[in-house]
C-alpha cells in the first residue's frame, strides 16, 4: 500500500514523505491515526504543501540542531501543576505542557512530537526528557515540576 504520510512515524519516514507499507499496517494504524494518507496523483500536490510547512519549521541543519541543543539545556524551567498533598499530580505533565513552558522560559519553540517522554510524569521534582533535535542531535531537557 502506497502512503503519504502527514506526520513524523518513527522508524518510517518524516511529514510528506511517500512510503510503501503492508496494507494492515496502513489501513488499520496509519490511516486511522492521521499518521497518513493514501496515495494518488491529487495527493502528490498535498506533498509539496506539507513539505513547505515542515520546511518552516524544522531545523534547518546540524550546526542550528547543536544550537537549540544548547540553548535547551541552559534553560531553568518551572512548570507549575495541580497537586495533592503528598506530592502526586492531578493527572500528568504532556509533551504540550513541556513544549509550552520551554516557550515561556524563553526558549525555542519546538515541536511537541519531538519531545520523548519514557513514563508518565505524576508526581513533584525534577524530572528530564529527551528531545530530538535532529537525526543525530538530542537534548536532554531538565525541568522541575512545582505545585501551583
Amino acid at each position: 500500500m502506497k502512503l503519504i504520510l502527514t506526520q513524523e512515524v518513527s522508524g518510517l519516514g518524516a511529514p510528506g514523505d511517500i512510503v510503501e507499507v503492508k496494507d494492515g499496517y496502513g489501513r488499520n494504524y496509519l490511516i486511522p491515526r492521521g499518521y497518513a494518507i493514501k496515495w494518488t496523483r491529487g495527493g502528490e500536490k498535498q506533498v509539496e504543501q506539507i513539505k513547505r510547512a515542515r520546511h518552516a519549521r524544522e531545523i534547518r541543519d546540524l550546526g542550528h540542531a547543536q544550537e537549540v541543543k544548547g540553548r535547551l539545556e541552559s534553560l531553568s524551567i518551572k512548570l507549575p501543576t495541580r497537586a495533592g498533598e503528598s506530592g502526586r499530580l492531578f493527572g500528568s505533565v504532556t509533551v504540550a505542557d513541556i513544549a509550552e513552558a520551554v516557550k515561556n522560559a524563553g526558549g525555542p519553540e519546538i515541536d511537541k512530537r519531538r519531545i520523548e517522554l519514557a513514563a508518565p510524569i505524576k508526581t513533584i521534582g525534577v524530572h528530564q526528557v529527551t528531545v530530538r533535535l535532529h537525526p543525530e542531535v538530542t537534548a536532554k531537557l531538565e525541568f522541575e515540576v512545582v505545585p501551583a
